[in-house]
């Protein structure tokens, strides 16, 4: 099984580097194909990228900031993988999870894998309060509206076969790609499996980007995507 790791990066010159080294020492385990999505950085990143392209196969770059959604929209069509693994471009999720995402894959024929910073016994960085209440929420929300039962919806670590994800019309720029991609898949008749996985949030000051707003728009998705799209 190939399996391409998808990075939407956008002004990551503190992190990338060691972020790309640990999914390198996923391929003494896994066939990876390691796809970079700059999201028009301005702090160094492709320059740090320019300078170390070994540690990936493929760069798509963006003419202007627009979002995570844009990011992953950008580089669906340069996936050549059988499932795909979105890898955020910090610390706060572990290339060492990627055997629990892809177990599911290969044992459970699954379709759509989540990793779930609130299951398992994997230790979680203690942090903001008032995010965990918002994922909470939000989630809460996403599920009465899907009849499903996700833990972690917002999870920025979601795996994908290849040919699902392509089918799928994306249209989010922003972090709302998380609940579009969610109530999309919802509708088709898949298998979708959560993972118990570690999690090392980081602060606004170590460049957490997501906002309050964020989250309100994520509730406005959930039901645009519900009910008319």
């Amino acid at each position: 099984m190939k399996i391409s790791i998808l990075v939407p990066c956008y002004n990551e010159k503190d992190y990338i580097l060691e972020v790309l080294k640990n999914i390198n020492k996923q391929k003494d385990f896994f066939n990876l194909e390691i796809i970079i999505s700059d999201d028009c950085s301005n702090d160094g990143t492709l320059q740090i990228l320019e300078n170390n392209k070994s540690l990936f196969d493929k760069i798509i770059t963006s003419k202007k900031n627009l979002g995570k959604g844009h990011a992953i929209k950008n580089a669906i069509n340069f996936i050549t993988g059988d499932v795909v693994i979105i890898q955020d471009a910090d610390l706060e999720y572990s290339p060492n999870d990627y055997e629990k995402i892809i177990e599911p894959f290969l044992n459970n024929n699954a379709d759509v894998v989540y990793g779930s910073r609130f299951q398992g016994s994997s230790k979680k960085r203690i942090i903001y309060f008032k995010n965990k209440v918002a994922n909470v929420v939000i989630t809460f929300i996403c599920n009465l509206m899907t009849n499903l039962n996700f833990s972690d919806v917002e999870t920025g670590f979601k795996a994908f076969k290849v040919d699902l994800l392509k089918k799928i019309n994306l249209k989010e720029n922003t972090f709302s790609f998380e609940i579009e991609v969610t109530m999309k898949i919802s509708k088709f008749k898949v298998k979708i499996y959560e993972v118990g996985i570690s999690y090392n949030g980081r602060t606004v000051e170590e460049g957490k980007k997501i906002k309050f707003i964020d989250g309100l728009k994520a509730i406005y998705s959930i039901f645009k995507y519900k009910f008319f799209n």
